[in-house]
């Protein structure tokens, strides 16, 4: 295939086989197709930002996957904005995908798992929602959803008793249980399958506790999920 301008790098992430691995450029690689993501998937979380949680189902939204930073590196303090919010998140990657599939059938779709953030410019979040706009600019921009390394599921056990945490500067900002998740993981694939056709390289971020808040430049985040490899890298 000729092209008429040289492509851009695609993106992936690195796959390790124990949390304790140190994922590197020679790790093998997961490619990304599309990253989609959940709003709203913690009861808690839906309450700190002023909605029911009975009433109220997951909001999906999507990133580019050149939004995604890998290998622990520095992220940029976004343009445009001067309210950056961190929302740690599970990842599931997909090695399968389809449409309308059928809950019993979602797991079979799951390639393995990672801890993410997906960074939000909530002024410009803010604005948008009081004027009706989509999300775009307020959550798909450059590097905005950092990602560690992935492991695959056949390695691991039930994540739903896991603990989520994340750490700004050595404090906890945001800790909760993967079992307080409204949508569970093949509830999230099913529903999601009903608006796209998802792929194999498809990653989705299911939701964030509550906790949420600002970081600046000069941050250093750190995210775990219990059993999963880490994310930590610096705000620049």
């Amino acid at each position: 295939m000729k092209f008429v301008i040289d492509p851009q790098p695609a993106p992936a992430v690195p796959v390790v086989q124990d949390s304790d691995a140190v994922a590197d450029e020679k790790s093998p690689q997961f490619p990304v197709h599309r990253i989609y993501c959940v709003g709203r998937n913690y009861s808690e979380h839906v309450k700190e930002m002023g909605g029911d949680p009975k009433q109220e189902p997951p909001v999906f939204f999507s990133k580019p996957a050149s939004a995604c930073v890998t290998l622990n590196r520095d992220v940029d303090y976004p343009q445009a904005t001067s309210d950056l919010h961190h929302e740690v998140e599970l990842v599931v990657a997909l090695s399968a995908g389809g449409k309308g599939i059928a809950i019993e059938d979602a797991m079979d779709c799951v390639y393995g798992y990672a801890v993410g953030i997906d960074f939000t410019r909530r002024d410009l979040q803010a604005v948008a929602k009081n004027k009706g706009r989509p999300w775009d600019v307020a959550k798909g921009f450059d590097q905005s959803a950092p990602i560690s390394a992935l492991m695959t599921a056949s390695n691991l056990e039930s994540l739903i008793g896991a603990e989520i945490c994340l750490l700004v500067n050595g404090e906890v900002r945001q800790r909760a249980s993967l079992g307080e998740m409204i949508w569970s993981v093949p509830e999230i694939i099913s529903e999601l399958s009903k608006f796209f056709e998802l792929k194999a390289g498809d990653l989705i971020y299911t939701g964030t506790p509550s906790g949420v808040a600002a970081v600046s430049r000069g941050d250093r985040l750190q995210a775990s999920i219990t059993g999963l490899a880490t994310l930590d890298f610096k705000i620049v």
